[in-house]
């Protein structure tokens, strides 16, 4: 079995709310309607090899 996974923040393109969404639910803001969410950066560090 897969490990649950925590619910991921997004910021509405329009209103500017962050919205908290699980696997399986509606892309869409919470509290306008608009249907575009952008991720929010992650805390953690990610670095890449370059070749």
């Amino acid at each position: 079995m897969d490990p649950p996974q925590e619910p991921v923040s997004y910021i509405c393109g329009d209103c500017a709310m962050e919205n908290t969404l699980k696997t399986g639910d509606v892309i869409q803001c919470r509290e306008c309607g608009y249907r575009i969410l952008y991720k929010k950066r992650t805390r953690r560090i990610v670095q890449y090899e370059a070749r």
